[in-house]
């Protein structure tokens, strides 16, 4: 029997999220892909750039969902350490690439890491953040996992600055998007939640107000595909 669909809300209750997640896992990068144009694959291209991973440092990526980010890191020699907290999510990663050695899995609540002070070079959340019960609180998790002088890259879902962009980027979300998720997607209600957390997710000055709140220094961000995505970097102060 087919299991009912699991679809989370903006309260973003852990159980109801994960629960989700676990149910699209295998299709997950099939379906972003095609709801994204392929731009994706840029985004991701652009994320690894901005973490500039090299070998001997430990990476977190948290919300690593099928860990395609984190091979992708890992690949230049780093200590990458995959975690998310949807089960379903890190046992398809670790049925990909599982095989890569310096690259482990844990699961993890972006809220409580289980992880010591200051244990990773650089910390990495993409599409996450979003999906967070207390984003602010996880942004201090990952400063407090993070070395004196480590960074901090988000890539997450944000507003374009153009609004004649805005509203086009709106109409694909509201009326194409859901006719694609229908077709490709095993759980189309997760897309609906995807577009509502979308619109209701702050701005690119919001969510850096929010990291300099958490105590990172350095914030900067730069946006992504006019601004459909944008990518924040901030260092833990020495």
């Amino acid at each position: 029997m087919t299991p009912e669909p699991n679809r989370a809300d903006l309260g973003k209750d852990p159980a109801r999220v994960s629960g989700m997640f676990d149910q699209v896992a295998a299709g997950y990068d099939r379906t972003n892909t095609v709801l994204s144009l392929g731009n994706d694959r840029f985004w991701r291209v652009a994320t690894t750039r901005a973490v500039a991973p090299r070998p001997g440092q430990r990476i977190l990526d948290l919300a690593a969902g099928t860990a395609t980010s984190s091979a992708a890191l890992a690949r230049s020699g780093a200590d990458v350490v995959a975690a998310d907290f949807s089960p379903g999510m890190l046992a398809e990663g670790k049925r990909r690439h599982g095989g890569i050695a310096n690259l482990s899995f844990v699961q993890a609540d972006a809220t409580d890491l289980p992880f010591s002070a200051g244990e990773f070079d650089t910390v990495t959340m993409s599409f996450g953040l979003r999906n967070v019960i207390d984003p602010k609180k996880a942004l201090r998790e990952l400063r407090r996992v993070t070395k004196p002088g480590g960074r901090i890259v988000v890539c997450e879902f944000s507003h374009p600055p153009s609004a004649a962009f805005q509203g086009l980027y709106r109409f694909y979300n509201d009326r194409i998007l859901p006719f694609v998720a229908r077709t490709v997607s095993s759980n189309t209600e997760a897309y609906d939640y995807l577009n509502e957390s979308i619109r209701a997710w702050p701005d690119q000055p919001t969510l850096a107000a929010w990291m300099r709140d958490a105590g990172w220094s350095q914030v900067e961000y730069r946006n992504l595909s006019m601004g459909i995505v944008a990518l924040h970097r901030g260092t833990n102060p020495s």
